[in-house]
């Protein structure tokens, strides 16, 4: 799963790709991250930033794509990465789709937190009060003079990349002024409608259930033997009964036959003698 998180600062951004990272067990990858990185591995693309940042001038993007280039050859990056802070204009965009094109990767969804900048500014300025009547100190990034500048500097530079990944249908666009959760919700759906997960992988209730489900399909196999056992023993049961019953019937039978047959010879010898003993005085 390749993924590029876009949106205003403030739209909750960072706190969706550590949810994504938790969730399907991919990396967020931060162009600052990296570079810091590099140069301290001392890659020669590390190097070359290095000398750049040193004499103060910005890195290219030529160099901040060698430095994303080796980081998703890295073993943690092989089931997926969520780029942070970059692409952040149309050139770096296209830098990156010939990157990818070249590795034979593809990007699996380009999502889009969409906000109210009004809200973001009325949020930060409602925030801002609070800690100050609470005697806190306040942040100096975190104001809303600053985030008007970061807010005009994200429509002039990075808003057309929202053009640039629509014009691909590679866009898809997300209430960001939903509930955290609920943009959660959203997301998750968005990626298995777009087919970048499965509906049950990386999910932490399907990985649950399923240490659960093995049991239970080993009890249910467990218990079929002696199910088995049980439902034998029965029928051996039912049979011997039913031998003793035929037995038992076969004597009553035959016992009912030997006194009928008993009792009609006796009826028929009572019959004969008185015949014999009229005949003997017959011949007196």
């Amino acid at each position: 799963m390749r993924i590029i998180l876009l949106g205003p600062p403030g739209s909750g951004k960072g706190t969706q790709a550590q949810l994504l990272v938790q969730r399907y067990g991919i990396v967020q990858l931060s162009t600052g991250e990296m570079l810091r990185a590099a140069v301290a591995a001392g890659t020669p693309v590390g190097l070359k930033a290095k000398e750049i940042m040193s004499s103060g001038g910005l890195v290219p993007d030529q160099v901040v794509v060698g430095i994303i280039s080796d980081r998703i050859d890295q073993p943690d990056a092989r089931h997926g990465f969520i780029l942070d802070g970059f692409p952040r204009t149309v050139p770096q965009a296209e830098a990156l789709d010939e990157l990818l094109k070249h590795k034979h990767m593809k990007l699996d969804a380009v999502i889009e937190l969409r906000v109210n900048e009004s809200a973001l500014l009325s949020r930060v300025e409602t925030r801002v009060a609070q800690m100050r009547e609470r005697g806190e100190e306040v942040r100096v990034d975190d104001t809303p003079e600053v985030l008007t500048r970061r807010l005009a500097s994200y429509r002039s530079q990075t808003e057309p990349l929202i053009h640039y990944y629509s014009e691909r249908r590679k866009l898809s666009t997300i209430d960001g002024m939903m509930a955290i959760d609920e943009v959660t919700r959203a997301v998750h759906r968005l990626l298995l409608a777009l087919g970048a997960v499965e509906p049950k992988s990386h999910s932490r209730s399907a990985a649950k259930a399923a240490p659960a489900k093995k049991a239970k399909a080993a009890k249910k196999a467990a218990k079929k033997p002696a199910k088995a056992a049980k439902k034998a023993a029965k029928s051996a049961k039912s049979a011997k009964k039913a031998v003793k019953g035929a037995k038992k019937a076969a004597k009553k039978t035959a016992k009912k036959t030997v006194k009928k047959t008993a009792k009609k010879a006796v009826k028929k010898g009572s019959k004969k003698s008185p015949k014999k003993v009229t005949k003997k005085r017959a011949k007196r």
